[in-house]
């Protein structure tokens, strides 16, 4: 599957979330999501760019949007890098992998010459329809929070 682009529509889905909860995208409807794909729990860049998240939950809130991660890792170690870090930002879990697969971030990875599949890091944001509005393929962890919170500030303050 081709990863998505801005103007399609996001691919619906429901999975678990920490804390013993569900996402459904779908019921976002209404509101703008933004939606980050990540590699793996309690690895450095992935903390850095969930502890960024949730230190800009509430301005990202004020603009009326919803903010959750998503990685294949389960619920149990969603609930121990949450507690760890203190995160605010529901994160999903897609041990199948069939939405990441969806949004095209599942990806023959390369490291050291060794191939493999993992998660491509992607930011999207989702607009109020449904349809992607903006995407960030192949992100670089530093400094992207703040890029991702000033190009909402700009759709939706």
């Amino acid at each position: 599957m081709s990863k998505v682009s801005e103007g399609d529509m996001a691919p619906d889905f429901t999975l678990p979330t920490d804390g013993g909860g569900s996402f459904t995208l779908f019921d976002k409807r209404g509101s703008p999501v933004i939606l980050f794909f990540y590699p793996k729990d309690n690895t450095p860049g992935c903390t850095m760019e969930a502890v960024g998240f949730s230190e800009h939950l509430d301005a990202f809130k004020k603009l009326g949007c919803f903010l959750a991660g998503m990685s294949p890792d389960p619920v149990k170690n969603h609930d121990k890098f949450v507690a760890k870090h203190e995160l605010t930002t529901p994160l999903i879990s897609d041990e199948e992998k069939t939405t990441l697969e969806a949004y095209g971030v599942w990806v023959e990875k390369s490291m050291y010459g060794k191939k493999y599949m993992g998660v491509n890091r992607t930011t999207l944001i989702i607009d109020a329809e449904g349809k992607i509005a903006k995407a960030w393929h192949k992100v670089k962890v530093p400094g992207h929070v703040e890029e991702v919170l000033a190009t909402a500030q700009e759709m939706f303050g």
